[in-house]
């Protein structure tokens, strides 16, 4: 029996919303083959609040031989790297491999208010890793960061910092637009033509891995060959009802309920395409 395979590349969320749990969920609901790199391992205690525990590169090196040399890969994200070091190393493997397809999603800040990305890291993120992506996903504060604080407000403001993000090197930007007033828009850009995909807002404030599942929805559908655009519409969808039937447990945001697309489907998304 043949099946795709999809990699994540990020960090362990213990709470297990966010992270290589919720991309590994995502991938299983895709009926992709999932295997994951462990970047750091995120979590909290009495005694020091949130933390963020990396792991050596010695030991991502070794997940990265492992999972190359006895699985194999159709597609691969990123998440959070966090350090300049992670990120140039990441970054140079995958410029050697012969992967295809490279989902890079630019993670910054946690749902939980945790920083996943250290200062000095973003000039790497810029100049080594998004020019090697097939698409990134960066939500609005992510957009904003890479591009030197430019403010967001209107989906027009998502369309303009599309077009400049694009200019770092991906072939594809995905802005995400859950922060705007209104209808949940983002947009999504080739260089040619701004895709508007829109969902209704949901009332809740349980989207903790949101951008996780996102993001990992885009990569299992490109492991299956589907195109960029196929791929981040089918994602859309399935994060939306991901977000809709999301759960609650005992404390902090709760996680989006990624079984929820295939249990459930999913009509109130729409797609509008508009010429450069």
């Amino acid at each position: 029996m043949k099946i795709q395979r999809a990699l994540t590349i990020a960090g362990s969320a213990a709470r297990g919303g966010a992270g290589i749990q919720a991309d590994l969920k995502t991938f299983q609901e895709y009926d992709v083959f999932g295997t994951s790199v462990i970047t750091a391992i995120v979590a909290s205690s009495e005694k020091t609040g949130t933390g963020i525990f990396p792991q050596t590169l010695e030991a991502i090196e070794a997940q990265l031989y492992t999972i190359e040399k006895d699985i194999g890969i159709d597609a691969l994200k990123s998440g959070m790297l966090f350090t300049k070091e992670v990120i140039s190393y990441v970054a140079d493997w995958i410029a050697k491999s012969d992967v295809k397809n490279i989902v890079v999603d630019p993670v910054m800040i946690g749902k939980m208010g945790s920083a996943l990305l250290q200062e000095d890291a973003m000039e790497a993120m810029k100049m080594e890793l998004l020019p090697l992506a097939t698409i990134i996903t960066p939500n609005m504060p992510e957009a904003s960061y890479l591009l030197d604080g430019m403010e967001l407000n209107s989906v027009e403001d998502l369309k303009e910092a599309a077009k400049k993000l694009r200019e770092l090197g991906p072939n594809y930007v995905l802005v995400k637009g859950g922060r705007l007033v209104g209808p949940a828009v983002d947009v999504l850009y080739d260089g040619e033509q701004y895709y508007l995909l829109e969902a209704p807002r949901i009332d809740t404030m349980n989207t903790n891995g949101a951008g996780c599942t996102y993001s990992a929805a885009i990569t299992a559908g490109l492991a299956k060959g589907l195109s960029v655009s196929e791929a981040v519409i089918d994602a859309k969808k399935f994060i939306t009802a991901a977000i809709r039937y999301s759960l609650s447990f005992k404390d902090g945001v709760g996680p989006t309920y990624h079984a929820a697309y295939g249990k459930f489907s999913e009509v109130d998304c729409t797609v509008t395409m508009v010429k450069n």
